[in-house]
């Protein structure tokens, strides 16, 4: 790890990685004939930055893993370099980005590029692009992944419902639409009209767009984790309810056992059946604002000692809870 980042280190000028070859935000979005410039190009360097973060943030995860001190103080100096270079470069002071695509946002936010009183501007300019575009996504291999996570973390899950549930192109139904049952490389490898794109790169089963089914489990349903405790060990569930879904479930074998949150909103009420492994622990964020109108297993909150209770939170109510079966009931 330490050796690839000394390598882009080494590409780098002015702690800038902006030499040599790369693909960038491969099979993005750009319409035919494109004259009025919405093509989502997105500076290929930019890209290479923001991942170059990523890279020297990983190698400090690991370091305080392995209570390793002094690379952990080496590669934190780094990034901090690295990002306001970043800033330096790709950022004008009122916070816009030299490229306006949804995927530079996306990356920026993701990656923690831009000072914090900067983010919260930059997760607007990303909702206003998706809506000018009509509520479409423009995102290639490198921005998809990240796009519906980085809307919810900043309150803005009800677009990331919008972009799952479009069905024109370019979305994630459009396929469907077409009669695909796999994930396509292009988002229009089959175009409107029945005709294909190039048959040299035009794979049919092809995962990269997929990567929207990691946001399924961890934001809608709610299945997700937290980095003190690695492989489920110290769990996270707090479900995005909406979308006009009624109900959402997914199960995970984890090395521990299943963990599992099936939601359903019915009769002005959400129901939350949730699974917590053996030898775990888990903060379940139930989506209320009042302690008294949520129930488990039939019986009030502050009556069952097994359940630490958190302050409220944008919406939901922290409960810290060890492993079992819950049933929570949320009376609107």
């Amino acid at each position: 790890m330490k050796a690839w980042v000394k390598y882009m280190t080494n590409a780098s000028k002015d702690d800038l990685w902006n030499t040599g070859g790369h693909f960038g935000d491969w099979l993005f979005y750009r319409p035919n004939d494109d004259n009025d410039g919405r093509s989502a190009v997105t500076d290929k360097y930019l890209i290479a930055q923001c991942f170059y973060a990523n890279s020297v943030q990983l190698v400090i995860n690991t370091a305080k893993v392995l209570n390793n001190a002094a690379d952990e103080a080496t590669f934190t100096a780094l990034l901090q370099k690295i990002k306001a270079a970043f800033v330096k470069e790709y950022m004008t002071p009122n916070g816009r980005l030299v490229s306006g695509t949804q995927t530079a946002y996306v990356l920026a936010l993701n990656f923690d590029m831009l000072p914090e009183n900067l983010r919260a501007q930059a997760a607007a300019r990303l909702a206003d692009n998706v809506k000018s575009y009509d509520n479409h996504l423009t995102t290639g291999f490198l921005g998809t992944p990240y796009l519906c996570h980085v809307l919810t973390r900043f309150g803005y899950a009800d677009v990331a419902y919008t972009l799952l549930l479009q069905q024109d192109y370019p979305s994630w139904l459009y396929p469907v639409k077409m009669g695909a049952t796999t994930i396509w490389e292009r988002w229009d490898g089959e175009k409107e009209d029945g005709t294909f794109q190039t048959p040299g790169m035009n794979s049919f089963n092809h995962y990269a767009y997929g990567a929207i089914g990691d946001w399924m489990y961890r934001k809608m349903v709610g299945l997700d984790t937290y980095e003190d405790g690695p492989g489920y060990k110290h769990i996270k569930i707090q479900p995005h309810i909406g979308g006009g879904f009624t109900n959402a479930s997914a199960t995970y074998q984890t090395y521990y056992g299943t963990l599992s949150n099936a939601w359903k909103v019915e009769n002005n009420m959400i129901t939350m059946d949730v699974e917590i492994p053996a030898n775990t622990t888990a903060t379940v964020y139930v989506p209320a604002t009042n302690v008294a109108a949520v129930t488990e297993g039939g019986k009030a909150l502050s009556a069952i000692a097994d359940i630490k209770i958190g302050e409220s939170e944008e919406g939901y109510i922290p409960l810290q809870v060890g492993s079992g079966k819950y049933h929570f009931v949320v009376n609107k």
